[in-house]
């Protein structure tokens, strides 16, 4: 019998709505602070498999959520590719070569760099109840690129949107290889023991209509149709963060089995737009969570009530805020479960 968050993504709804949150394995608790300090940077963690397994185990224990979120990084993909990953104190992760510079044939690859991050997910699923749903992931096309292109993170992706607009062609190549990457880190990561796996666009939101079709809907449909193939059965959540009026036509071109739901849209119009029975996960403002309240509870309660005629996954718009209280998080936990709606 299949863990309720696993039910939920193949496309039921029985009984309560299950729940985790994206980056629940972070710097808000203080377990994971203290294993932080004691094992360094956070490449390190990553790589170390029994650090990283207990990391992604840490709110499992806490809150019993119903999914463990693999602890890794998205650019573990490009890392893998053969660009030079670092992650400076106090700054944001930093590829070199940028691809802006450099030619993507220039590269050389580095598979092996994958393995760590597929024993980490045997370590955890070996750890884990029948109950809780062990899920993978990895970085869209788009959003990776957005970091190989000009080798850090930025407010609006110019480098990637520029050289999609004045080089379509060396820029899908990059999308093509990131693709084919993808496909083999997430098919690793099921063998490994992954029951569902997440694809997170965090930066779909900064494309034009026509430019979303091509960067974020085609390459998502390519990766979640090469996993269904090779993986039947394993459901795949697409989350286009940023994408506002377009999400109805991911949802319905991308093929994906559940749609992430960010905290700027409408439930109302989700619940309304989406296609019938898609599973749906999200859509909590992180800050809310960080701010909590009465306004916490009323607009749980409210998301709730939106997707109560569809399987729905509880979970944030993006990812939990490092300076989010713990009692916050149990409110919302205790909030989701007493839900008698």
């Amino acid at each position: 019998m299949p863990g309720p968050l696993l039910d939920t993504l193949n496309g039921h709804r029985r009984g309560r709505v299950p729940l985790w949150l994206m980056r629940q394995a972070g710097r808000y608790l203080p377990e994971y602070r203290a294993l932080r300090a004691e094992k360094g940077g956070f490449l390190a963690l990553v790589y170390d498999s029994e650090a990283a397994a207990e990391v992604t185990l840490q709110p499992i224990r806490r809150f019993g959520f119903d999914g463990a979120i693999l602890f890794s990084d998205i650019l573990i993909v490009p890392y893998a590719m053969g660009q030079d990953l670092t992650f400076g104190a106090g700054e944001g992760p930093r590829l070199s070569p940028p691809l802006v510079d450099s030619a993507l044939e220039a590269l050389q690859s580095v598979p092996e760099r994958l393995q760590p991050i597929y024993r980490t997910v045997e370590r955890v699923r070996a750890a884990l109840g029948p109950e809780t749903t062990l899920l993978g992931f990895a970085g869209s096309p788009w959003t990776v690129a957005t970091y190989m292109v000009a080798g850090e993170g930025s407010k609006d992706h110019h480098a990637a949107r520029a050289m999609a607009y004045r080089d379509p062609a060396g820029f899908a190549a990059i999308i093509a290889a990131i693709e084919a990457v993808t496909v083999e880190y997430l098919v690793g990561q099921i063998e490994a023991g992954a029951e569902a796996v997440q694809l997170f666009d965090s930066w779909a939101g900064s494309l034009a209509p026509e430019q979303f079709e091509r960067w974020v809907i085609a390459p998502n449909a390519r990766i979640t149709a090469a996993v269904h193939t090779r993986c039947p059965g394993v459901p795949v959540i697409g989350f286009p963060k940023g994408a506002g009026a377009k999400l109805a036509a991911y949802a319905r071109e991308t093929g994906v089995d559940a749609v992430g739901v960010d905290e700027t849209i409408d439930p109302a119009w989700a619940a309304r737009e989406l296609p019938a029975g898609m599973p749906v996960q999200g859509n909590l403002d992180p800050l809310l969570l960080l701010a909590g309240g009465a306004a916490l509870e009323e607009r749980t309660h409210a998301i709730l009530r939106a997707f109560a005629d569809r399987p729905h996954v509880f979970n944030l718009g993006h990812g939990i805020g490092q300076h989010t209280p713990v009692e916050h998080v149990e409110r919302l936990r205790d909030t989701v479960r007493q839900w008698q709606g």
